[in-house]
């Protein structure tokens, strides 16, 4: 069984804290089953954006475990990553987005390789 989004992300945001890595939710979404989308600064004025995985990366269901792509594959500016979220907010309002800060690009996410 999956966790709530809202456990999942509080669990993570104390991984990142437990590394020295500053995060924080910029947004709830819906408790149970919100989308999570995690925004990784740079502080360099670059940003990547971690999505959940499309279901063509796994294999033959959903997993248990929350798995991410990073969409784009590079940094890019963090205005892009900002634009990408706001409409991803209009296609789903109960999305969340969590922020964490780190210069060496560290995320603590399961990435699909693929």
């Amino acid at each position: 069984m999956r966790l709530k989004s809202a456990i999942w992300v509080a669990a993570y945001l104390r991984r990142c804290q437990s590394e020295g890595v500053f995060g924080a939710v910029r947004k709830r979404g819906a408790e149970e089953a919100g989308a999570v989308f995690v925004k990784l600064a740079l502080l360099d004025g670059n940003a990547m954006l971690y999505a959940p995985a499309p279901m063509s990366f796994y294999e033959d269901s959903r997993p248990e475990e929350r798995v991410f792509a990073a969409s784009p594959p590079q940094p890019v500016a963090e205005q892009a990553i900002e634009e990408r979220l706001a409409r991803e907010l209009k296609f789903d309002p109960d999305a969340w987005i969590v922020e964490i800060e780190d210069k060496a690009g560290r995320h603590f996410l399961e990435v699909a390789r693929g």
